[in-house]
């Protein structure tokens, strides 16, 4: 029967600044339970759910503290509980139960969120595609009908989420435009290849939008800022197009806010659509138990088939902006939170001194 095994975390000590409340730790790691891997944790990456989390701002998943936040692991599965027996010895990425415990040295992954990494995807790397290419994917191909020569609209195209949507949309065929919250910011959406980037502090982004899509306005908005800028974008929306809502980086409690007026909605003849990527064994069962709509397993098996080949072949690349050793973490956090960090932040473990996997390059595989 397996034990439970003691790992280094980084610990939420108090509800607060990360700075502030972050200490690193030992603690004691359970045993998987059914349907449940335990991960020997190489990296994962930062996301900014998990600053509002650690200040206690986040409604969705309140926590109280003492607790290891951290929502991605990437590692090779060293014990599981019945019925994920199989993944044993894999090394995989995926999703800490309840979507916390993954600053840890092991964490404890839900085996229905797994995915292999295959023997050319470095550890780093491997985190770094995990969230950004899954949401992509499913946001502008289900959720957005996302088709080649369209034009995509792409919020915080520096950051995290955004940089993944703008490398994947133009690898499925979409005229990009991409904003982001500074100059330099926005040089660095050019670099990543979108066709137009602009600065949305400037009062007369909007009419930038509507001039570089000749008055037509966007077909899809990727849009994990919220607020204001949500708002404003609906004035950018072509006709039959769709806003796809994210997330809300301006401010997690608009997650809960009456900020939207129906009005442009029904007058701009476009669709908004809520976008929430938890792959599921059984979305019937979380519709009837929670009310949400989910994903099922399956479907994130294929995605990450196509994601994994689109790598593999060059049309996409992972987009890391900081590898960060373990003491790091919490001053990655605020640089994060303070918007001054661009693509994915990724903290590796050191903690169990595997052999790197050989890397191959893709295209000669």
């Amino acid at each position: 029967m397996t034990e439970a095994i003691e790992a280094t975390a980084w610990v939420a000590t108090a509800l607060g600044e990360p700075e502030q409340v972050l200490r690193s730790q030992q603690v004691e790691v359970r045993a998987p339970g059914p349907g449940e891997v335990r991960v020997a944790v190489d990296a994962f990456c930062l996301n900014f759910n998990d600053i509002d989390i650690i200040r206690g701002r986040y409604t969705t998943l309140p926590l109280p503290a003492p607790f290891v936040p951290g929502m991605e692991s990437v590692g090779v599965v060293e014990s599981a509980g019945p019925g994920a027996e199989h993944w044993v010895g894999r090394r995989i990425v995926g999703i800490p139960v309840m979507a916390f415990g993954g600053y840890a040295s092991y964490a404890i992954v839900d085996a229905a969120t797994a995915l292999d990494l295959p023997d050319w995807i470095s550890d780093v790397d491997g985190a770094a595609l995990h969230y950004p290419f899954h949401l992509g994917w499913f946001a502008l191909t289900e959720r957005g009908r996302l088709q080649p020569g369209q034009t995509l609209l792409v919020h915080a195209a520096a950051g995290g989420t955004g940089s993944g949507a703008l490398v994947l949309g133009k690898a499925l065929g979409a005229r990009v435009i991409a904003t982001a919250g500074s100059d330099e910011k926005v040089r660095f959406c050019r670099e990543l290849g979108a066709d137009h980037a602009i600065n949305y502090r400037d009062e007369d982004w909007v009419e930038q939008v509507m001039e570089l899509t000749y008055g037509r306005g966007v077909d899809v908005a990727f849009d994990a800022v919220g607020g204001g800028v949500t708002v404003q974008t609906f004035k950018c929306m072509g006709y039959n197009g769709r806003h796809l809502m994210v997330g809300f980086a301006e401010d997690i409690a608009l997650e809960d806010g009456d900020y939207l007026s129906p009005r442009p909605l029904a007058y701009g003849n476009f669709d908004l659509c809520g976008v929430c990527l938890v792959y599921v064994n059984d979305p019937l069962a979380i519709r009837r138990t929670l009310g949400f709509n989910w994903p099922a397993r399956s479907a994130g098996l294929e995605a990450h088939v196509r994601i994994l080949e689109l790598i593999r072949t060059g049309a996409i690349h992972t987009v890391v902006g900081e590898e960060l050793d373990w003491a790091d973490l919490p001053a990655a956090l605020t640089r994060m939170a303070d918007r001054r960090t661009t693509g994915r932040l990724v903290v590796r473990t050191g903690a169990h001194h595997r052999t790197p996997p050989k890397i191959t390059p893709p295209l000669l595989r």
